[in-house]
C-alpha cells in the first residue's frame, strides 16, 4: 500500500489485481448486469489512485474502494434512470449469466430475474442499501458505509425495499417469496 501512495506503479498494480475482481462483482450485483461494468471499475480505481493519500486506515482500501464503486453505479443508475423516462435509452436488460452462479437452476433464475426487475422499478438510494445487504450479505454497518449514509437511513432504505418485495415479489405456494430475509 505504502509502494502506491507514493508512485509506485507495481504497487498499486498489485492493489488493482487484488481488488478488481471485488469491485467488479459488486458492480455486477448492484447494477444487475455487466455493462460498463470495466469502465466503472476503471473510474473507481483512478479516483482511488488519485486520493490513495487521504485513505486514513490503510486496511480499509477494500471497503474504500467499494464506496467509490458504490457512488459510481449511483450515478450510472440515476443517469439511465433519468434517460430511461425521457424515453431516450431503454433500461439496461437483466443479465442472469453475469449475476448467477453457473448451478443455478431454472426456478432460481426466474426468482433472480423478477429480483432484478423490481429492483428496477425502486429508488436507487433503496436499490443499493438492499443489495448490499441481500446480495452482497454485508452487515448493516458496513451497507451504510458502503452507501454513504448513517446506519438509520441504511435501515429505512431496506426495510422500505423489503416492503415493496413483500408486495410484489411472486414466490412460492407456500407464500414466502425469495426476496431478502429481516433487517
Amino acid at each position: 500500500m505504502e509502494g502506491a501512495i507514493h508512485g509506485e506503479r507495481a504497487a498499486f498494480e498489485r492493489l488493482y489485481l487484488r481488488h478488481a475482481g471485488y469491485a467488479m462483482n459488486l458492480a455486477v450485483r448492484i447494477q444487475g448486469n455487466a455493462t460498463d461494468v470495466e469502465d466503472i471499475v476503471h473510474d473507481a480505481f483512478m479516483k482511488a489512485h488519485e486520493r490513495l493519500a487521504d485513505l486514513r486506515d490503510r486496511g480499509a482500501f477494500r471497503s474504500w474502494l467499494g464506496a467509490i464503486v458504490v457512488r459510481l453505479v449511483r450515478t450510472r443508475l440515476r443517469r439511465k434512470r433519468w434517460m430511461s423516462a425521457l424515453g431516450l435509452t431503454p433500461a439496461d436488460p437483466v443479465d442472469l449469466d453475469a449475476i448467477s452462479s453457473d448451478a443455478a437452476g431454472p426456478e432460481v433464475r426466474a426468482q433472480l430475474a423478477q429480483v432484478y426487475a423490481l429492483l428496477q422499478l425502486i429508488p436507487t438510494e433503496d436499490r443499493i442499501a438492499w443489495t448490499l445487504r441481500y446480495v452482497e450479505h454485508h452487515r448493516l454497518e458496513a451497507v451504510a458505509e458502503l452507501a454513504g449514509c448513517s446506519l438509520a437511513t441504511a435501515k429505512r432504505r431496506i426495510t422500505r425495499a423489503q416492503r415493496f418485495f413483500q408486495q410484489h415479489f411472486v414466490g412460492e405456494a407456500d407464500g414466502s417469496g425469495a426476496a431478502g430475509g429481516g433487517t
